[in-house]
């Protein structure tokens, strides 16, 4: 191209206009480095695994809803070892993406030996040009807040419990007539049902959206776990973790926010989820599919709790029928020893419960500072059926060493039922039989004795089925319901099982369980101990004929017997009291054994729904007939924190402590009685003040008729009124011989 004279290119440039070209052809360079992480801990490895390495990152973030493709990761090498640096950096594409991906994976054990460590590129940018200035930190308002216990010290005594009719929920205290009250009451405050932990601590609702739990003075929420249309939770024993499920798998779309506290796509299609409490934090899911691959004929009704607890929160487990028990830790929720107890037939297992002898000797050592010679380990007991030409099999199973300790072989076997003493003295293996023709059921109890040597194992053969079993709580002794009623397996309505209810207890000297005393010809089908041993109720629950209440005392005789004199084997068995409380559905103790609550749930049926309290002896506190009334819950109550020797002081000085609950009670009845006469008294003033006003107005007419008023020279008499109270202040009962 040929340039005018004295003319250059950049002069014809500068007088061109290029600008609706460069507008049209501009590519925005985004210098934005908020999109890009950095992951630190990363394994070193040489460039033959890269490209292994690289995929499994990106399967790992893409598990946790952070997916990243391994072209957009970047890993920096050190040119003098030929080895990677031990950290990456990626592209998420987006602030946002980069933002959840620093949340979800920082701190995630990628193996045995390395841990992610992220942090967003601009941050680390930031905390390199910090002014390094120090700033005297604001202090903030230091803020009490509620002790989750407080209610233990109301001064009173008193006990809580909690109903829910309609939509209402209501928390209740319980004590004496005038200290009954409503502590809180909360309109929708559920939308399925409510629950307790099992300390009192916590206070349980369900909505569509998840859980909430309560507590504290005030009832202020305390956590919260988002598990869409959740149906069942249940807490473990310390109150650290809590289990919930749904029928419905859970599902994360994409809008649903991200972190530890809920769901993330490798969730997808699991039916229970295990929380942290304390951080609401998700631990784990687990799927239902161990059902999935039953026959729909043979398939059995879920078993809930599906994932049981031992008692001090270290292990969780869960039982594949037919397969497996795998055992996981806390709070990291990992397969112990990386691999399940397989168990070729296993049916079912339990726990065994700590009781209050192994709290005492933790506290001893805790104490001493000695460390015991053997620490005592959980332990475990599960039953395995009849197996090609091996029979049924109940084992015991220390946990964690996972040694066998004791096994006891079964024949013609159909079902059974593990029932562990709550002290974890003895564990009852109910055991149905079936005979030769199996056209018949026998029942026989297999009962270990957990504290002795060896574990020895008795065994008490009975000819009847066993509906319900229940140990005494801290005792020696249990009840049994037994029937041979031809109506027993296909009850009709309007027809009434008869059944049998029989007392066992350990006779220290035959070394044996021996029957107290059979109840014959009764309609019962539940029993309930008394928390504090001793008293039982026999109920006949969710019938439609019969709602019958039996209440005994089985140490009756204890309280006059001389020191040394002999009784008669079961003599001691005294009925105390009857009730009636017409279609009873739930029976329940108070955490003090002193009284027992009935209750007709509008859930089982829509006749007289209502609840009544009643006191050890049959006598009845209060009853309230309820429309929709639905439940009813004691609150719990941790242990005790006294010691023994502090409870036996306790129970040398109980005279002393009755006096003063006497004194208490006959002051709160004169209390009672002197606003009584005040009432009484007002009434009087107020009708003499009346008769007066009377006569001044008939004075008054009378004078302006111009009749004669009588000349009343006598003023009127105050009318006096003397009441009597009599107070018994000793009652003697003397007996002539």
């Amino acid at each position: 191209m040929a340039v005018p004279n004295n003319s250059s290119y950049d002069d014809i440039e500068a007088e061109l206009d290029f600008s609706d070209i460069e507008a049209k052809y501009h590519v925005d360079l985004d210098d934005n480095l908020d999109n890009l992480i950095v992951v630190d801990g990363v394994p070193v490895i040489d460039r033959p695994k890269l490209e292994k390495l690289v995929a499994k990152i990106s399967k790992e973030f893409t598990k946790k809803g952070a997916p990243v493709k391994p072209e957009n990761i970047f890993v920096p090498w050190d040119d003098s070892t030929g080895r990677s640096k031990g950290f990456i950096f990626m592209d998420l594409g987006n602030a946002d993406a980069a933002t959840h991906a620093a949340n979800a994976m920082n701190g995630h054990p990628f193996d045995a030996r390395h841990t992610f460590y992220v942090n967003k590129f601009s941050d680390i940018e930031q905390f390199a040009n910090m002014d390094e200035t120090y700033v005297e930190p604001k202090v903030e308002e230091y803020r009490p807040k509620e002790h989750l216990k407080a209610w233990l010290a109301d001064p009173q005594g008193r006990d809580q419990y909690v109903t829910y009719r309609g939509d209402d929920v209501e928390i209740h205290w319980h004590g004496k007539l005038s200290q009954c009250e409503v502590a809180y009451s909360k309109k929708n405050w559920t939308e399925l049902y409510v629950s307790w932990s099992p300390m009192g601590t916590y206070f349980a609702t369900l909505f569509r959206q998840g859980v909430r739990l309560w507590g504290g003075t005030s009832w202020e929420p305390q956590q919260r776990f988002a598990h869409p249309l959740v149906k069942l939770i249940d807490f473990s024993p310390c109150e650290q973790y809590v289990v919930t499920w749904s029928h419905d798998p859970i599902s994360v779309p994409p809008n649903l926010p991200q972190g530890p506290e809920f769901f993330s796509p490798e969730d997808e299609g699991n039916n229970i989820a295990v929380w942290d409490i304390k951080s609401g934090h998700l631990l784990r899911t687990f799927p239902t599919s161990s059902l999935e691959g039953e026959e729909s004929a043979t398939k059995k009704q879920m078993q809930w709790p599906a994932l049981k607890w031992s008692l001090d929160d270290k292990f969780v487990a869960r039982v594949t029928p037919g397969q497996q028990i795998s055992v996981y830790e806390l709070p990291s929720m990992g397969l112990h020893d990386k691999k399940s107890i397989k168990i070729e037939g296993v049916v079912d297992f339990e726990w065994c419960p700590h009781g209050d002898k192994d709290r005492d000797e933790a506290e001893k050592a805790a104490k001493s500072g000695k460390t015991p010679k053997r620490t005592k380990e959980n332990m475990l007991a599960y039953w395995t059926p009849e197996v090609a030409n091996q029979p049924a099999r109940v084992t015991l199973l220390e946990f964690p060493s996972r040694r066998i300790l004791r096994q006891k072989n079964l024949f013609n076997v159909t079902e059974c039922k593990l029932y562990w003493q709550n002290q974890g003295d003895f564990l009852c293996v109910k055991v149905d039989r079936h005979t030769k023709t199996k056209k018949s059921i026998l029942c026989s109890l297999e009962i270990f004795r957990i504290r002795e040597k060896d574990f020895p194992v008795e065994v008490v053969e009975l000819k009847e089925a066993v509906t319900d079993f229940s140990w005494e709580p801290k005792g020696e002794r249990f009840a049994i319901v037994s029937s041979n009623d031809p109506n027993l397996g296909n009850p009709a309505p309007g027809i009434t099982v008869k059944t049998d209810i029989s007392f066992y207890q350990l006779d220290r000297g035959k070394n044996d369980f021996r029957l107290l005393r059979t109840l014959a010809s009764r309609t019962s089908n539940t029993i309930r101990w008394s928390p504090r041993g001793r008293h039982v109720v026999l109920a006949t629950v969710g019938s439609s004929t019969k709602s019958e209440l039996e209440f005994w005392d089985l140490d009756f005789n204890n309280e006059d017997r001389r020191e040394g004199q002999a009784t008669e084997w079961g003599s001691g068995i005294q009925h105390v009291g009857s009730a009636d409380h017409y279609g009873v559905t739930d029976v329940e103790w108070d955490p003090s054994g002193r009284y027992l609550a009935t209750s007709a749930s509008a859930w089982r049926h829509t006749l007289e729904n209502g609840y009544a309290v009643w006191d050890f002896r049959g006598q009845v506190i209060e009853k309230h007939v309820l429309d929709r009334f639905k439940q009813f819950i004691w609150r719990p109550r941790p242990p005790t924190l006294l010691t023994k020797e502090q409870q036996r002081q306790i129970r040398r000085n109980l005279k002393e402590y009755s006096r003063i609950f006497d004194e208490d009670d006959a002051a709160e009845e004169s209390n009672v009685s002197a606003e009584l006469i005040a009432h009484r008294k007002r009434l009087v003033d107020e009708w003499n003040a009346w008769r007066v006003r009377c006569k001044r107005d008939l004075v008054d007419e009378k004078r302006s008729r111009g009749q004669k008023v009588d000349d009343d020279t006598h003023p009127e008499e105050k009318e006096e009124i003397e009441e009597w109270v009599d107070e018994v202040i000793e009652q003697i009962e003397e007996v002539a011989e």
